[in-house]
């Protein structure tokens, strides 16, 4: 574990030396370059009040201008009209943040970014938290329903209308209870359909009811967009199913482990231990099976993270929620300060970097905390 704490640290200093050096020199090369640029453009403006460039027939006109003073250059007459668009573009939008394009990066410009790093933390880490109980919560059920032998919603409607067709005794004609498992489909099919729709799609559907600037949507959209929960639910389902096909769980039936996959038994496995925030179930074979499939899974949560840091960034972008970090980051790019955006880049390296390091020393902890029990019970 210390050699790898140490590679990471090794590639943050590096990666971190290789941003401020590019950050200096970005920021010298952006402030020259701006000034050079407004300077050329100033002789095209004219003074205030007498033509407004930001009209498309005055542009036009321009552009009509220069190609009948310099026709042979037509493509840079075109280039400049465009270069002046932009420029006034920058200069509205500056004057509404009460921001200069092109300013240089200071100390008040990093503590504004390092207040949306932090709020871009907030966010990421609740996110986190919730998608690493769903991911378990939805795995867990999924496994239980499959060791009971439950069938789809769809497939209990179909044996549910072939026993009516072939009338058994047992099966009463009830039409309350093919609505129910109607309804239970489609909210099903639904909920998958919301797990995984892009973000921006679930916003702009709500953009008229909700405050899509809102924290609280912020990590709602996080939890359940982009596929997220769902991938990685099944991924777990996937360890858990891998892990009870192994040897070692015969094993522990032998040795007298509960197997009912019951959940209103107590020989089962309770609702309430399903959706408890920290797992256990005492006494039950699916304690082993759990263990394990649930340390294959922590080694998959620095691909999660990556996948909801690469979400967020959408998201606050795609929304254009002003105030947060990712719309900073696409602003600055837009007006190539790229001094900042290198910045806003390094942050998002360092939290990618702190996830990689936490989850490297939570697998090692539980490696070490597991060896040791299983010492002591040999």
């Amino acid at each position: 574990m210390q050699s790898k704490r140490n590679e990471h640290l090794l590639s943050i200093l590096v990666v971190t030396a290789v941003f401020i050096g590019m950050i200096i020199n970005f920021g010298v090369d952006s402030r020259q370059a701006v000034d050079a640029r407004n300077t050329a453009l100033q002789q095209y403006l004219p003074p205030a009040g007498s033509v407004d460039f930001r009209d498309p027939q005055q542009r036009a006109l321009l552009k009509e201008t220069l190609d009948i003073y310099f026709p042979e250059n037509q493509g840079n007459n075109e280039a400049l009209v465009l270069e002046i668009q932009r420029y006034l573009a920058g200069e509205t939008a500056a004057s509404i943040s009460s921001k200069t394009p092109g300013s240089a990066l200071d100390g008040s410009k990093l503590l504004e970014i390092f207040g949306m790093l932090l709020s871009f933390i907030l966010v990421y880490v609740l996110v986190m938290g919730i998608t690493y109980y769903g991911v378990q919560t939805l795995a867990i059920f999924r496994f239980t329903r499959m060791k009971q032998e439950r069938e789809s919603y769809l497939a209990e409607l179909w044996t549910y209308l072939q026993a009516l067709r072939n009338k058994e005794k047992k099966v009463a004609i009830n039409p309350l209870k093919i609505f129910v498992y109607l309804g239970k489909a489609c909210a099903k099919g639904l909920l998958y359909f919301i797990l995984f729709s892009p973000a921006y799609v679930i916003a702009y559907s709500f953009k008229t009811r909700f405050d899509t600037d809102s924290f609280f949507f912020m990590v709602l959209l996080g939890v359940i967009s982009n596929g997220l929960l769902i991938t990685y639910a099944q991924k777990f389902f996937t360890f858990l199913v891998g892990e009870s096909r192994k040897g070692y769980v015969e094993t522990a039936v032998v040795k007298n482990l509960h197997n009912d996959y019951s959940t209103n038994e107590k020989s089962g496995i309770p609702l309430k231990n399903i959706f408890a925030l920290r797992k256990a179930f005492p006494g039950h074979v699916f304690e082993h099976i759990y263990i394990n499939a649930h340390q294959q899974y922590l080694a998959a949560i620095k691909e999660q993270a990556s996948f909801l840091i690469s979400g967020l960034v959408i998201i606050e972008m795609a929304l254009n929620i002003q105030g947060h970090l990712c719309y900073e980051l696409m602003q600055n790019i837009l007006y190539r300060r790229f001094d900042v955006v290198l910045v806003i880049v390094l942050g998002i390296f360092l939290v990618v970097k702190a996830t990689e390091i936490f989850t490297d020393s939570w697998i090692a902890r539980d490696a070490r905390r597991y060896a040791n029990e299983e010492g002591a019970e040999a």
